[in-house]
């Protein structure tokens, strides 16, 4: 028979599975960045590849640097123990809240410094008009979510809430995915043209919505769980008596 303390570790470490995937998926698009910003502070040769860049630094520095606190800090949102409420006095917030009070300003500015950039940049070679269509798609999508995300908390339904920000999250951890993509077929096949970039791309993004979509759906039926009464089962009289509002 386990022990009680080693079921207790396992089920700890279990907890940090999600976030440290998510940190280490993060830590490409971050990488990559903080090898940009190093390019633009640093004084490095100007490159038909890197000219707009230096052209219009701000986008860029905005965007790497907002995109970097969204994506490492938003990872430890994903750690059951730290999303939890109940418990606090009044009047203070929880880790999540405080976070979220980071994380909210952060993701509209890399969102919105993502589209700046697609739509005012030159376009590189590689990429092509299909690609930034699916930049402005996917962009306005992430906004929308922490927006609805945001209406969501305001009218407390907190399973709305989780829903959105993480369906915003994982559009933003669009970078890393796509490494991920893109490299074996670059290893296995060749160079991508525009048409193959923007599929793989464009994937990408999907793949990471269709997980996000997976995890709100294991949220949403642990919830439900949960919140049923033992020994009951849940037939459409229970559920209806149990929405009744209370004169």
């Amino acid at each position: 028979m386990r022990s009680k303390t080693t079921t207790s570790f396992r089920s700890r470490r279990t907890k940090w599975v999600a976030p440290a995937a998510l940190i280490a998926l993060s830590l490409i698009p971050v990488i990559a960045g903080a090898a940009r910003l190093t390019q633009l502070t640093g004084g490095a040769t100007v490159t038909p590849e890197n000219a707009r860049f230096f052209a219009s630094p701000l986008p860029v520095i905005t965007h790497i640097v907002t995109v970097t606190v969204y994506s490492l800090l938003g990872a430890f949102q994903f750690v059951p123990t730290l999303r939890r409420v109940s418990g606090l006095r009044r009047g203070r917030r929880s880790w999540h809240e405080t976070a979220g009070r980071i994380l909210v300003p952060a993701g509209l500015l890399a969102g919105l410094s993502g589209l700046w950039m697609s739509v005012f940049y030159t376009l590189p070679e590689t990429d092509g008009e299909a690609l930034l269509v699916l930049r402005l798609i996917f962009g306005t999508a992430m906004i929308g979510g922490i927006i609805l995300g945001i209406l969501a908390i305001r009218r407390r339904d907190f399973a709305a809430h989780g829903a959105w920000m993480t369906r915003a999250y994982a559009i933003a951890l669009g970078a890393g995915t796509q490494a991920l993509v893109l490299l074996p077929w670059i290893l296995m096949v060749g160079p991508t043209d525009e048409t193959m970039r923007a599929v793989l791309m464009g994937a990408s993004w999907v793949i990471n919505l269709a997980v996000a979509e997976y995890a709100i759906r294991r949220r949403h039926a642990a919830s439900s769980r949960e919140t049923r009464p033992a020994g009951r089962a849940l037939t459409p009289e229970t559920t209806t008596a149990g929405h009744r509002s209370v004169p």
